[in-house]
């Protein structure tokens, strides 16, 4: 089945495109989802940039990601998707924009209403929209043959764009640009708090409760580094009444001394933080992609998500998942979901000595 659209031609089940219509100036983004799923989606945005220098790009993201929209490069134009009656603003500026082109990361009801609103000449999307749901499947003109739990996310989110010509990408890292009030709240926070040394991060939290690792076990990876004189250990969450509970309960059983910075940054301030820390060590959550796009060394605790898709690639990062003793390094695309329970604390500090001996290393030569 083949779809002519101007300039795109795709072929379901075999992607081939034309040469890259150089004619389009209005580009919109739907990213919907969390921030991590933002920060994933960089690398797709970057490319935009790079074959379309004169266009305009706009993304919609959801409230959550809003404090984090001040360090998201090669937009002109961003709009907000809160889930509410203020939503209507954001339909009529859609509609009233006419896009040329329309590519949805997120593929979901909300996202083929603003794809369909824009009235751009190519909507792309999955073609899992298609074989999943008929109905959602008319608010686009085009389907990129890719299926997300087959390929890391950073690759999903680039595949979307072949029908714009674009097949080759100068990175696939995430990235950000940090504003300079972000260093200068981390600066004066870290005055405020007195860390002097260099400082490691921890951060345990996370909104799901299944991706939580147990506070004991926490505490005594605290208590086992807050003996080295030479590291301060900051302890990181964000204001969820469940990462603050986890946060209270390992607070309860250190018994050595941790700067408690929890609940105390926005997504900003946090990121600059990582971007001058030694080490993150942190869950499956929205950290673990601040330290990627930052190039912060990472030690991260995988249980039922699946670190093909979601891990660091860019950055220097251990994966820790399951029973193994040492790092994974092979990763598969399905696999069995893993309780956090399995890691254990030896592994993790072992990694942890293993990052900061690199870093130690590299930083004296």
């Amino acid at each position: 089945m083949i779809s002519r659209r101007g300039d795109l031609k795709i072929v379901l089940g075999g992607l081939k495109t034309a040469a890259p219509c150089r004619k389009l100036v209005k580009i919109l983004l739907l990213q919907l989802k969390r921030i991590g799923d933002l920060i994933l989606t960089t690398p797709a945005v970057a490319a935009l940039r790079e074959s379309f220098p004169g266009a305009q790009l706009t993304i919609v993201v959801s409230s959550e990601c809003a404090n984090l929209l001040p360090a998201v490069p090669n937009v002109d134009r961003t709009l907000m998707a809160r889930r509410n009656p203020r939503d209507l603003a954001l339909f009529f500026s859609v509609a009233a924009s006419r896009f040329d082109c329309c590519i949805d990361f997120t593929r979901n009801d909300r996202s083929a209403f603003l794809a369909l609103l824009s009235g751009a000449r190519e909507r792309v999307v999955s073609y899992r929209v298609h074989q999943q749901a008929k109905m959602r499947a008319r608010a686009y003109t085009d389907f990129v043959p890719i299926r997300m739990r087959d390929v890391h996310t950073i690759d999903y989110n680039l595949a979307l764009l072949e029908p714009l010509g674009i097949q080759t990408v100068a990175s696939r890292a995430p990235c950000l640009h940090l504003p300079q009030m972000a260093h200068e709240r981390a600066d004066a926070l870290r005055r405020d708090s007195k860390i002097t040394r260099p400082y490691v991060i921890l951060h345990p939290g996370s909104s799901r409760r299944e991706k939580l690792w147990e506070p004991e076990r926490w505490a005594e990876v605290i208590d086992h580094f807050g003996r080295n004189n030479d590291i301060d250990l900051v302890l990181t969450s964000g204001p969820s009444p469940n990462e603050q509970a986890h946060i209270a309960a390992i607070k309860n059983k250190v018994q050595q001394q941790i700067v408690d910075l929890s609940g105390k940054t926005n997504l900003l301030t946090l990121a600059a933080l990582i971007t001058q820390s030694q080490l993150l060590v942190t869950v499956d959550s929205a950290p673990m992609h601040l330290a990627a796009a930052t190039r912060t060394p990472q030690v991260v605790l995988f249980g039922p998500t699946n670190p093909f898709h979601w891990r660091p690639r860019e950055s220097p990062a251990l994966i820790l998942q399951g029973e193994s003793a040492a790092p994974v390094t092979a990763f598969v695309p399905a696999q069995p979901r893993f309780a956090m329970s399995q890691i254990s604390t030896g592994t993790v500090i072992n990694a942890m000595d293993s990052l900061l001996s690199h870093r130690a290393a590299a930083q004296s030569s």
